[in-house]
This record gives structure tokens, sequence and C-alpha cells, in this order.
């Protein structure tokens, strides 16, 4: 069984403008409104693709509200801790005229360490036992910055995968607790192996010193258009980013964990799981707003990076 967790869930509202100008009232598009949050988006990504996953977030409030109806709407599985205050909401708006997407990004609610608890406690608890689990997204105040380790160790104690996919102070203590996967981009390899830039040719042996000392099993590292590294001990290799018309980048690269995640959990190899993880974030650019992909493009685009690699 797949797990996520989102300890920053979000109801993410987009819209669009022709043009954002200050001091004035700007008439837009109509609203639209999805459940959000990096683990959140990989369950229901992972639904699209036709699997199950059980997504664990805190829930508060109207918004929280809002999240649990629209995951039943999509039949997500859901196991919620309970909190007293409002969960968040972003915004995105697009401004239609340059296609420059300006993303607005709340804090969230701050958290109390019985809730912080309750997540180790509902995850202890389940009556299945995880296989996969995927943590992904910021963290809201009151969330210690080792909490992504501690989900680590607990991963092991339960003889699950533990897939991390954060930033900042969070990914550098769950290296060093130890994971089965890393999905940095280049800004966060930066910071995992203490540079301020790398070049292309040096993520590998980036990679490879994370590696080697014992902080994940494998690594795979987001290149923008440059597509995709995926590294391990024994291995490497980098697949290629389609080209598309692009929408929005909200959500891409939690659609690329889930398409990898998905591909794990049916045992296919990781450098499959990376192919089709970077099919399922390219066409995930292809949707205005925050949607997702669509499983049709996510196929077509699948193939198309075999060919390439194939061909090389």
């Amino acid at each position: 069984m797949i797990v996520t967790i989102t300890m920053n869930p979000a109801i993410d509202k987009s819209t669009s403008v022709e043009k954002l100008v200050p001091e004035k009232k700007l008439r837009c598009t109509a609203m639209m409104a999805e459940a959000g949050g990096g683990g959140i988006n990989i369950s229901k990504a992972i639904k699209e693709l036709g699997g199950e996953s059980l997504a664990i977030f805190p829930s508060g409030g109207i918004n929280g509200k809002l999240i649990e109806d629209y995951l039943t709407g999509k039949q997500v599985a859901y196991k919620t801790i309970p909190i007293g205050h409002e969960t968040r909401e972003n915004i995105m708006v697009r401004e239609s005229s340059t296609n420059a997407q300006y993303r607005f990004v709340m804090p969230g609610a701050e958290l109390s360490q019985r809730e912080v608890n309750a997540c180790f406690h509902l995850l202890q608890q389940l009556p299945d036992k995880p296989t996969i689990i995927v943590a992904s997204g910021s963290l809201p105040p009151g969330i210690p910055e080792d909490f992504f380790a501690q989900l680590a160790a607990t991963a092991k104690k339960l003889g699950a995968r533990f897939i991390a996919d954060t930033s900042g102070k969070p990914l550098l203590l769950a290296a060093q607790e130890g994971v089965f996967l890393l999905k940095p981009n280049m800004s966060e390899l930066c910071s995992l192996v203490g540079k301020d830039f790398l070049e292309l040719e040096e993520v590998d042996d980036a990679a490879r010193q994370v590696i080697n000392k014992g902080e994940c099993e494998a690594m795979v590292v987001s290149m923008g258009p440059a597509g995709a590294m995926w590294i391990t001990k024994d291995g490497q290799g980098q697949v290629p980013a389609p080209v598309v018309k692009k929408q929005s980048t909200v959500g891409a690269g939690d659609s690329m964990v889930a398409g990898i995640t998905w591909m794990l959990q049916q045992g296919k190899s990781l450098q499959e799981a990376v192919y089709f993880g970077v099919a399922c974030g390219t066409a995930a650019t292809m949707n205005a707003g925050t949607q997702l992909f669509k499983k049709t493009d996510v196929l077509r685009l699948y193939e198309w990076i075999k060919k390439q690699v194939a061909h090389k």
C-alpha cells in the first residue's frame, strides 16, 4: 500500500486575468478549486493513473471539509488528523497576456505537538502496513524541522520504502536519517552537497556523494527543460523532457513523484519508473491552473520518451 503524507494541505484556487494592474478592479475568469498540497496531489495523480493510495493530512475548518469532500468525490482514500485551526488556501493567477503565473502561498495553520504525534500514531496503527510512504511538501508552523527525518525512521520500523520530496533544513535532516529515494531539483541537490552551483555534467557525481554517505539508496534529480537524471550506486541515466505547450507548472513535481511511486509499487525498475514520472510531470504542465494531468497525455508522452531513449 502507498501512503502519502501532507502536513500542509491547502485548497488551491486558480484563475486568470488579462493583465495584473495595481489599484484596479480586475475581472477574472471563473475560479477553479482543487484539493492540494504535495502528498494530496500525489494521491490524486495515482488515482488518475488507476492506482490506489491512502492520503494522510491534518484537516480543520471549512477548507479542511472542502478537501475531504473533494477527495471523497474523486474516490481517493484518506485519513485525517483533526486540528483546531482553518486549513489554508493558496491562490494562483495567470496573466493571460504574458502567460506569467503569480502564486500566492499561505503559511498554513500552526500545529501542536499533539497533532504532530497523532500523525505518527495514525501511521503506525494502519491495519494494512504501507510498502511505500511518500512525504511531500512544506511544513507548517509548529512542526519540528526533523519531521521528515522522524518519518524516515518510522518507515524503517514499518519496513516501508520512504520517499521524501521537500526542501531546506527538513530535506537535509531527512537525508541524514537515510531514505529510499530523494527527488531534489538542482538547487536542492546543491544544498545536499554544500555547493552554490552545479553544472549538468556534475549532477551524477554530486548525487553519488549523497548515496555513498548512506543518505539515500536512489536519487532522481529534476532538471527542468533538461529532463531528469536517475542515479543509484550501480547505475544512472538521463531522461529527456518532451517539449509541450506549457499552461501551468503547478503540481508538475508532485505528478512526477506520483508516476515514479506508482511504477515502483508495481515492481518496475527505477529507470522505467523515472521515464513514466517525467511523462506525468510533463503532462501536468499541459493543463491550466492547478489541475494535474490527463492519463491519455501521460501514456502518449511515456511512449515518446521510451523511443527517444532507445534511439540514443
